[in-house]
């Protein structure tokens, strides 16, 4: 069996006005999303979804400079794989499309799920969490967080993940008026879901640490996401001994070599590495390494849309020790359209299905229901 052709599908939708969200000074108009197509001389084919950060455009331009290096070759070999070198996210979410690509093909080759491929007991189903927090604005209804909670867990979640509103300086927003506001969601929740805490990367040490003691203090909280700048590995330590919620982070490194500082010098409780931005090959030797080296889990980010959750839901399921996977909740119809057969989400879990590979397809017609629109997906606002 050999690879005859690869392509990469650029998808678009525009989000109405009313499901527009907006964190920090970003705001989101349109959900885009990148699909890797590997084909093969025999009928078979192979997925996998590129973080739509990396730009579907670029990606496409990237998969198309990577085919050659592809084309003619055993999809089964895993010294064609193309690997992550952590300076451009144009070649990384290319590569990791095209890695996920292949693991979909090795599995319908051995009829054997990806998970299955990664661990000898995996699960047959994974934990999500709600990950959203992105429609709040101190200005107005802050407490629209709240309800979003509720919400989530009305529909069977047992963990939710939540940013931090819109730019603090605008309407005078403090550490301490952040933590009344996180203290009355826990107070709602009352325990019955575990709350996580997304930093975006927007705080000052001094901040990250008052707010880290905060969490402490209301309790609850799986984990204190991505509170600093990543480069600050230093800082990351110094949280890490100094607030007892779990720091996470590293959704941006693509490779082990990225992840080595901070687990060397306890920069992180919990890695995020994601499929969609590095594949499912440097993802699952991120989590080996983190785990069996330094006794760290894994809890991957999954951002974007549902062929990107299933690639993230396998390495989950195969874990050492599995937590839970993100779930993305401000996507829009594009999130699972994409899929032909949508898999069951039931009480906060995603069943993974029974077929081989990723055990799912893309649907029909994609790039004519959803053309792509040029441009990024989100604008810079000022007020």
């Amino acid at each position: 069996m050999k690879i005859s052709k690869i392509e990469t599908l650029c998808l678009s939708r525009i989000h109405e006005r009313e499901n527009q969200w907006m964190t920090h000074t970003i705001k989101a108009l349109k959900a885009d999303c990148a699909i890797v197509v590997i084909h093969t001389d025999e009928g078979l084919h192979g997925i996998g979804e590129a973080s739509a950060y990396g730009g579907p455009a670029q990606i496409r331009e990237m998969t198309s400079l990577l085919a050659p290096l592809l084309l003619g070759k055993d999809p089964s070999d895993p010294f064609i794989i193309p690997h992550p070198n952590g300076r451009t996210r144009q070649h990384d979410t290319a590569v990791a499309g095209i890695d996920t690509a292949l693991w979909d093909i090795r599995g319908k080759i051995q009829n054997k799920s990806v998970c299955s491929l990664l661990s000898k007991k995996p699960l047959n189903r994974v934990r999500l969490y709600a990950s959203s927090g992105c429609k709040y604005d101190w200005r107005e209804q802050p407490t629209q967080l709240i309800e979003e909670a509720v919400n989530y867990m009305n529909e069977g979640f047992t963990a939710y993940k939540f940013r931090m509103g819109t730019e603090w300086s605008w309407d005078g927003v403090t550490v301490d008026r952040l933590l009344e506001l996180v203290k009355e969601l826990a107070k709602t929740v009352n325990g019955r879901m575990e709350l996580m805490m997304e930093g975006n990367l927007r705080l000052t040490e001094d901040q990250a640490l008052a707010i880290g003691k905060g969490l402490d203090r209301i309790g609850g909280f799986s984990w204190f996401e991505e509170p600093i700048p990543t480069e600050n590995v230093d800082g990351y330590a110094r949280l890490c001994a100094s607030i007892d919620t779990p720091i996470s982070g590293g959704e941006s490194l693509t490779t082990v070599e990225q992840f080595l500082p901070h687990l060397r010098k306890k920069g992180y409780d919990i890695v995020q590495p994601d499929a969609g931005l590095c594949g499912i090959s440097e993802t699952f030797k991120i989590a080996e390494l983190a785990y069996n080296n330094y006794g760290v889990d894994t809890c991957p980010h999954s951002w974007h849309n549902g062929l990107m959750a299933m690639a993230n839901a396998h390495v989950v399921a195969a874990l050492p020790n599995p937590r839970v996977l993100e779930l993305c909740q401000i996507q829009g119809p594009l999130q699972w359209d994409i899929i032909k057969d949508k898999p069951v989400i039931k009480d906060g879990w995603l069943e993974l299905p029974a077929g081989p590979g990723l055990g799912v397809d893309i649907a029909d017609n994609l790039e004519e229901r959803f053309p792509y629109i040029e441009g990024d997906y989100s604008i810079i606002v000022e007020r």
